[in-house]
């Protein structure tokens, strides 16, 4: 079974923001969103550096990175532990990698390099609802939670 399946991809659909965390080469952690990425194939994740000096420079320095991401209405997600490397846009291999990050932006930002993951664990985030109330927590118990939280309204439906 891959590494990142068809449940964990659907997740990721979900999910506006990941995470990805990187350590400089004095052990100094960094975290930032990051808003363009996507599963590549079943081992790897890319991530657009668009503003993203501090992660392409600690990643060049210690290629171990946490990517998170959380759909925050059903607040579940997955943590992805792995290695990465840069791949710069003037790189052959830039187009192969970004091809489904520039599909996302078009003409809105400039992606100077992609930031390639290859994942090596995956682990479910659960919010500790579904744990320690497991009778009375359902996802759409938890969306509901989020929306009154977000003061947001699901979409009317269109009719056909």
């Amino acid at each position: 079974m891959p590494l990142l399946n068809e449940s964990l991809r659907e997740a990721a659909r979900r999910s506006g923001l990941c995470w990805l965390a990187t350590v400089d080469a004095k052990g100094q952690p960094n975290v930032s969103p990051k808003e363009v990425w996507a599963v590549f194939d079943d081992q790897h994740v890319v991530v657009a550096n668009i503003a993203s000096p501090v992660s392409a420079r600690n990643i060049a320095q210690q290629p171990q990175v946490c990517l998170s991401f959380v759909d925050v209405f059903v607040q579940k997600g997955f943590k992805l532990k792995g290695s990465a490397h840069e791949v710069l846009a003037a790189d052959s291999a830039f187009a192969f990698w970004a091809a489904p990050l520039l599909a996302m932006v078009g003409q809105c930002f400039v992606i100077h390099s992609v930031l390639v993951i290859r994942v090596t664990s995956v682990a479910p985030i659960v919010a500790p609802s579904y744990r320690f109330y497991p009778d009375e927590t359902t996802e759409a118990s938890q969306i509901a939670s989020a929306m009154r939280a977000y003061k947001v309204h699901p979409a009317p439906q269109e009719k056909p």
